[in-house]
């Protein structure tokens, strides 16, 4: 079998008109005959089509100019059916079901629709774009996915995940990934990336090895939000800004909530803990909130260290770190932080003020940092800078045993140095 198949010589047109998915899909199927796999190219064109099925070993390559768009049925489209969900959900443009070594690559654009389904979530989304599901070895490089009709890939327990130089334009999240409590993923990497999406740019649960780096996070929601268990994950030289370039659909608005927030089970019950995760060399602006974290039960939050943390224009809430499940928060470091805030002027809270926290940002007793139920804070080279009068202290702990902290440095001109 040839390295590279054609699939203008399988019967697509890609004249923008034709449904070219069965051709398409001989062309994937051809590649995958004898096991051998190989590169399926499109060339040039626009190629409309409902669900393609990817094989083990098969690269989809659109070239440079070659548009792959959805059609505009929703009952076209094919999905897996893991055992107590929603079939209809876990539907797709591209769908990667229990494949090996398969990729979708190159300088072309996947157009997801923008496909709206009335029986779908929220009455209105539709397929996802890219689907990987129980996969190993999968990989999106170069391509651009523009206008998903619900996330515009999502993976869902797969190991050996590589997301590499893609660029993610509107929709709703812009990648997710999800394990389960039986099965975490492992070794997930999404680098080189630019995600400017409606919903969270980045989201998800259950991953051992998770590292996000050098991506530019633009969303009318949150740039990670992380909202069950994990090991082992790193954030790393991101920037995070607002506001969203696409508007969040359901909701109507731009604005972007929290640069970085784990809340494991906030959405609901993930039980496990979230532990060993680094976020360092990150820059936000224009953000409701820079960092906020905290657990639910079951789950629980053990390391989080932050470091290298620069945040301006930060408008809407304190940075957090909270336990309100069981167990405390084991361990949380924030070194060489610093975060501008520019609240609306007069007080916008009152020490002793606490309510349990939903899945978004909230007034907290503190205006720059709280921390609530942690084992272990350590507090070293910490900035909170803000422009406007507040009657709330800048710094507010409840429940933290042990604290390190060095300076400290505050408009509030409170110093506090040395350990404590």
């Amino acid at each position: 079998m040839a390295a590279g198949t054609d699939v203008l010589n399988h019967g697509a047109i890609g004249d923008g008109v034709s449904n070219d998915t069965q051709a398409i899909q001989r062309a994937i199927d051809a590649s995958a005959a004898g096991g051998v796999g190989g590169q399926v190219r499109l060339p040039p064109g626009r190629y409309l089509t409902s669900t393609l099925h990817m094989r083990s070993g098969v690269t989809l390559f659109l070239e440079a100019g070659a548009v792959l768009r959805g059609i505009e049925d929703p009952d076209a489209y094919h999905g897996y059916e893991p055992q107590g969900k929603p079939a209809r959900w876990h539907r797709a443009l591209i769908l990667a079901d229990q494949v090996e070594n398969a990729a979708v690559a190159g300088s072309g654009v996947i157009d997801g629709g923008r496909v709206f389904d009335p029986l779908g979530e929220e009455k209105m989304r539709g397929p996802h774009t890219i689907l990987a599901a129980r996969c190993r070895h999968f990989t999106v490089r170069d391509v651009t996915v523009v206008d998903s009709a619900n996330y515009a890939i999502l993976v869902q327990q797969g190991d050996d995940i590589d997301i590499h130089n893609v660029t993610v334009q509107g929709g709703w999240d812009g990648f997710h990934i999800r394990g389960s409590a039986e099965r975490s993923c492992q070794r997930v990497t999404v680098t080189g990336c630019r995600f400017f999406t409606g919903d969270d740019a980045i989201a998800g649960a259950w991953v051992d090895d998770l590292l996000v780096y050098n991506c530019v996070l633009n969303s009318s929601c949150n740039g990670i939000r992380w909202i069950g268990p994990a090991r082992r994950m790193t954030i790393d030289q991101c920037l995070v800004v607002g506001p969203g370039r696409h508007p969040h659909i359901t909701q109507d608005r731009h604005n972007t909530l929290v640069g970085v927030t784990l809340q494991p089970s906030a959405w609901s019950a993930m039980p496990g803990e979230l532990d060993d995760v680094r976020i360092t060399n990150v820059t936000m602006h224009n953000v409701e909130c820079a960092l906020m974290i905290f657990a639910k039960p079951p789950s629980r939050i053990g390391r989080v260290h932050a470091e290298r943390i620069t945040a301006t224009g930060v408008y809407g809430a304190a940075c957090s770190v909270e336990s309100w499940a069981e167990e405390p928060v084991g361990c949380a470091t924030f070194r060489d932080v610093s975060v501008g805030f520019s609240y609306p002027p007069g007080s916008v809270g009152e020490p002793g003020e606490i309510t349990e926290p939903g899945r978004g940002a909230r007034t907290l007793p503190a205006w720059g940092l709280y921390a609530r139920r942690v084992d272990r804070l350590i507090l070293d080279n910490v900035n909170l800078d803000n422009d406007r009068s507040d009657a709330r202290p800048p710094l507010m702990f409840d429940k933290v045993t042990q604290s390190r902290r060095r300076d400290i440095r505050t408009s509030d001109d409170l110093q506090q140095n040395g350990p404590h």
